[in-house]
C-alpha cells in the first residue's frame, strides 16, 4: 500500500482539542507582534502531517505564541552566572562497576555458528561488491 499524506487525503488524523473559553490576556494599549504566524503554524502542521481546521490554526498560533513568550522570559532571566542544568536535583550514577568476567573463547563462540572461516563468523555477502 503506497504512503499517503493524511493532510492531503481522506485518511485525516483528528485531534481532540479543547478550545479556550476566554481570550488570551494582553496589556491594553500595547500592540504586540506575535512570535509565530498563522502561516508558520499551518506549515508546521503540514510537516507533522496533522490535519487541522482553520479554527485550530488560530488556537495553535496563540498557544505557540504564549510558549515562545515564556521561553523568551526564561532566557532573559538566565544570566551568565546561572549554570545550565538538566535536572532540578543532582543525579547519581546507578550503573554497576565494570568487572572483568570470564567470557567465551574463540572456539566456543564459533562452535554455535552455522559457518566460520579463518577463526571468524562467515556471513553471506550483502553488498555485492568485489574485493
Amino acid at each position: 500500500m503506497p504512503w499517503r499524506n493524511p493532510v492531503e487525503s481522506a485518511d485525516t488524523a483528528t485531534i481532540d482539542l479543547q478550545l479556550p473559553t476566554e481570550p488570551a490576556q494582553h496589556t491594553p494599549g500595547v500592540t504586540r507582534v506575535p512570535n509565530i504566524s498563522r502561516d508558520e503554524v499551518a506549515h508546521l502542521a503540514k510537516l507533522a502531517r496533522l490535519a487541522v481546521t482553520e479554527e485550530e490554526l488560530d488556537v495553535f498560533a496563540g498557544q505557540l505564541d504564549q510558549i515562545l513568550d515564556s521561553v523568551a522570559k526564561v532566557s532573559e532571566v538566565a544570566g551568565e552566572d546561572v549554570p545550565p542544568t538538566s535536572h532540578a536535583v543532582p543525579l547519581t550514577n546507578v550503573f554497576r562497576e565494570d568487572t572483568v568476567r570470564p567470557g567465551l573463547t574463540q572456539q566456543q563462540a564459533l562452535a554455535g555458528a552455522p559457518a566460520s572461516e579463518e577463526g571468524r563468523f562467515r556471513v553471506p555477502r550483502i553488498l555485492g561488491e568485489e574485493q
